[in-house]
Order: structure tokens, then C-alpha cells, then sequence
């Protein structure tokens, strides 16, 4: 199992200066989050003042930051070097309680030369 760099992961459905040699099939990375009373109590004290709850931002960036790490992880299981067509998806499935899924199509690409 190899370790994708995140430079190697595109929203695009090819990777520029590299040629997709075979797809290895879908791959994802999934986690699920909630909030701590703590944090529901820092946050609603933020939207008193407006403006972004930063308590949710960093919520919403570990989870995603998460969900991508385990992604890469999945693509180096199937022997890919490269993820395309990366894409984010949440949902709420309990109150307080979000998952966050990190997917795309895991690839063999070569440097095109």
C-alpha cells in the first residue's frame, strides 16, 4: 500500500501532465462527527456577534480533512497513485451527529512524456 499525495487528487476527471493508465475504482473516506455541548454553547455565544462560528468551521475542516485522509488511504489499498473526480458529500443522520464522505476514482497514472 502506497501513500497518495494530496497533489495527486483532482476535482477534474484528468490529472494535468499525467495519463490515467487504469482505473482502480471507487474510492471514499467516511466520518462521522458530532458536536460536543461545549461547542454548541461557544457557537450559538458566536451568533450573537454574526459572522462566521469559527467552533463550526474547524468542525467542518477536521471532518473534512478526515474523510480526505481516509479516502487516500482507501486508493492506496486498490494500488492507485492518484484520485480523480474528488468530490464532498454530508449529511446529517442523527440531531447533532454529520457524516462527511470524501469519494472519487481511484487511478494509475504515469507522467506523460
Amino acid at each position: 500500500m502506497s501513500r497518495i499525495s494530496p497533489n495527486m487528487v483532482t476535482t477534474g476527471n484528468e490529472l494535468p501532465g499525467y495519463r490515467i493508465v487504469r482505473p482502480m475504482g471507487i474510492v471514499r473516506g467516511i466520518t462521522v462527527r458530532s458536536r460536543s455541548v461545549i461547542g454548541n454553547l461557544g457557537a450559538a455565544l458566536q451568533t450573537l456577534v454574526g459572522g462566521n462560528i469559527s467552533i463550526y468551521t474547524e468542525l467542518c475542516e477536521k471532518a473534512r480533512e478526515e474523510a480526505f485522509e481516509l479516502m487516500l488511504q482507501h486508493a492506496g489499498q486498490h494500488g492507485a497513485n492518484a484520485v480523480v473526480a474528488m468530490r464532498y458529500d454530508a449529511n446529517d443522520v442523527a440531531e447533532g451527529v454529520t457524516e462527511v464522505l470524501a469519494y472519487g476514482t481511484a487511478v494509475l497514472v504515469e507522467p506523460q512524456g
